[in-house]
């Protein structure tokens, strides 16, 4: 499957901007309930965006649930979950310490390996300790659309990092085989990854990226860039096209789209208008009609 060309994002609604701490809190006062994230979602939802690119946070449990509770309403409503929730874990560890941690949110298997006192078993474990956390963060998605579930990329590129190839590999097998779905990978470094994917055996992988005019957080340089969108090795999801709001968004959506090969564009809006002015930009400058291509 490809995914589809237009994706609604969700930074907007906890309080990410990169270039300004002031409207990240003033966009998560504005979404601080779940009523007020669905009233735009059921906006980007009817002008046609059907697929909700989403970190594993708890209010997305909640809009997981509406949709699940409502099938009349969202016949054809995609999540792509995004996993692990980084901050959850990273809060948790500060509270209660690293294991209590692998005790409150992973199921029975690790907790019952902590209480034998096999820690050292866990560590060696990484692929299994692995699916264990996937099926806890994908627990709340049950019986809704998940076509495709990505790795975030504080973990891809960690791995990258660590030169932990084979559990990026082993994450994108074991989403296939046990819930049917494509797995997606997110980075910050998409040369790299590409050719360790194809190293591993996957071949044309989804990898959601950034890819903006002026290079903001794309590891390699554009021209690199450029050249892999273009080659067909993988297909690639464009993010923060707009660099943070560093560049304007007609500039910046004209470029994005005369990229050869590019496959989708995800973005977020927290206003009707800013949904539909994305969303009409986009179309224009890839020719679509006012439905997804």
């Amino acid at each position: 499957m490809n995914p589809q060309r237009i994706l609604f994002g969700d930074n907007q609604f906890f309080g990410v901007n990169h270039m300004s701490e002031e409207k990240s809190r003033t966009q998560a006062m504005k979404f601080r309930d779940t009523p007020s994230i669905m009233r735009v979602l059921d906006y980007a939802y009817d002008s046609g965006i059907k697929t909700f690119m989403c970190t594993t946070y708890e209010r997305v449990g909640e809009i997981a649930d509406i949709v699940r509770d409502n099938p009349g309403r969202y016949p054809d409503f995609d999540f792509y979950p995004c996993l692990p929730y980084a901050h959850k874990y990273a809060n948790s560890v500060g509270e209660v310490g690293i294991v209590e941690t692998l005790k409150r949110y992973a199921p029975g298997g690790v907790l019952n390996t902590l209480v034998k006192g096999a820690l050292s078993a866990v560590k060696q474990d990484m692929s299994k300790l692995m699916e264990l956390l996937v099926d806890a963060e994908l627990k709340r998605f049950q019986d809704v659309r998940t076509p495709v579930v990505f790795l975030q990329n504080i973990i891809t590129d960690m791995l990258l990092g660590m030169k932990f190839y084979d559990l990026l590999g082993d994450f994108h097998r074991y989403i296939e085989k046990k819930y049917d779905a494509e797995a997606g990978l997110i980075t910050m470094n998409l040369p790299l990854l590409v050719k360790v994917l194809k190293d591993q055996g996957i071949k044309n992988p989804i990898v959601c990226a950034n890819v903006n005019k002026i290079g903001f957080r794309m590891c390699g340089g554009i021209d690199e860039y450029r050249k892999i969108i273009a080659s067909g090795d993988c297909r690639v999801i464009a993010m923060s096209v707009l660099a943070s709001g560093a560049i304007p968004p007609r500039e910046a959506i004209e470029w994005v789209c005369s990229l050869d090969g590019l496959d989708s564009i995800v973005y977020g809006a927290s206003s009707p208008a800013n949904i539909s002015n994305t969303k009409m930009m986009i179309e224009e400058c890839w020719g679509l009609n006012s439905t997804q291509g």
